[in-house]
């Protein structure tokens, strides 16, 4: 069995689902590359934010739920995701998330890197990562933001936990993860450093309140694997370890399983394969609304029930 490389994708939770494309897409600069809905709930919008083609480790996904209340932050779910920026770029994103209403946070260093801390729309915590050597991204170069200050993928997720020893040791001897260090009661694993997205931060909290799920909350975390086969053996193992795996399920772009660690953060296990680009060619990625075989006979009803959306006209950030 080998070890996790990084992340797959991070799912998260919006409320209006115009003002999380307008923020992800047309301020951030993440393509959308796929737009569906909830394979659970279809009804409901679930949008997929990433890199040009949707590489592993670079893909946000949101459930869009309006009616959803605000979700409160606390022990035994993923507090923040960060993306990788190229280092000298956060005077960029300041005055960028300045002129689009976005307040951002003191910046901060970690681990000799500088952090712009910020959160969405919707009050989920997001952080930018100045980082010396990026890892290799397919820049959206029809989207807003100059290369020279794109987003690059993700950096890292922070968990915060009641105890961070139980869920070290399964990052660490369940899914090959790597101590690489502490800072205060911050403690750093990590996968494979030349991929993106492999950097997970557990936070020890000790009897802090726990958290409140709602809109700006992080659903889950996902790692990839390469291959079904791989994931299969990941599944046996855990639940050996005495974990709740659940069954193999088809997300159509891939197939996952899902489990709560001891800390409370529900982690999922999603295969690289089949990807974006099974239902959709390149040029046309997150154009249209993508539903999946077993319920596309319900089309006309799953689209009378989701609210409008229009992707607004992409206007360049200067690179000056």
């Amino acid at each position: 069995m080998d070890p996790i490389k990084g992340l797959h994708h991070v799912t998260a939770v919006a409320r209006d689902p115009q003002r999380n494309v307008d923020f992800y897409r047309n301020v951030l600069g993440q393509r959308l590359v796929k737009r569906t809905v909830n394979f659970d709930s279809p009804d409901t919008y679930h949008f997929y934010f990433a890199d040009e083609t949707g590489s592993p480790g670079s893909v946000l996904t949101f459930f869009a739920w309006p009616n959803m209340r605000r979700g409160v932050r606390g022990n035994g779910e993923t507090n923040s995701v960060a993306y990788n920026i190229p280092v000298g770029s956060i005077p960029f994103w300041k005055d960028r998330l300045k002129q689009n209403g976005i307040t951002t946070g003191t910046i901060e260093n970690r681990f000799n890197q500088n952090v712009l801390p910020f959160t969405d729309p919707d009050g989920m915590n997001l952080e930018l990562v100045e980082v010396e050597t990026l890892p290799t991204i397919q820049h959206w170069e029809d989207g807003p933001i100059p290369r020279e200050y794109a987003l690059h993928g993700f950096h890292s997720v922070t968990l915060w936990v009641d105890e961070a020893e139980p869920t070290a040791s399964l990052l660490t001897e369940g899914m090959g993860y790597r101590f690489a260090g502490a800072e205060e009661d911050r403690q750093r694993f990590k996968g494979d450093t030349n991929e993106l997205g492999h950097i997970v931060d557990v936070i020890e909290r000790p009897q802090k309140m726990p958290a409140g799920f709602g809109a700006g909350s992080i659903h889950h975390i996902a790692f990839r694997v390469p291959s079904d086969g791989e994931q299969v053996k990941y599944q046996s193992v855990l639940n050996e370890a005495g974990f709740r795996v659940s069954p193999v399920m088809d997300r159509s772009y891939f197939h996952s399983i899902y489990f709560r660690e001891q800390g409370g953060v529900l982690f999922e296990i999603a295969t690289d394969t089949p990807g974006f680009m099974t239902d959709e060619p390149k040029d046309l990625l997150g154009m249209k609304l993508k539903l999946p075989p077993w319920v596309e006979p319900n089309r006309d009803e799953i689209e009378a029930s989701l609210l409008p959306l229009t992707l607004k006209p992409i206007e360049k950030a200067s690179n000056s």
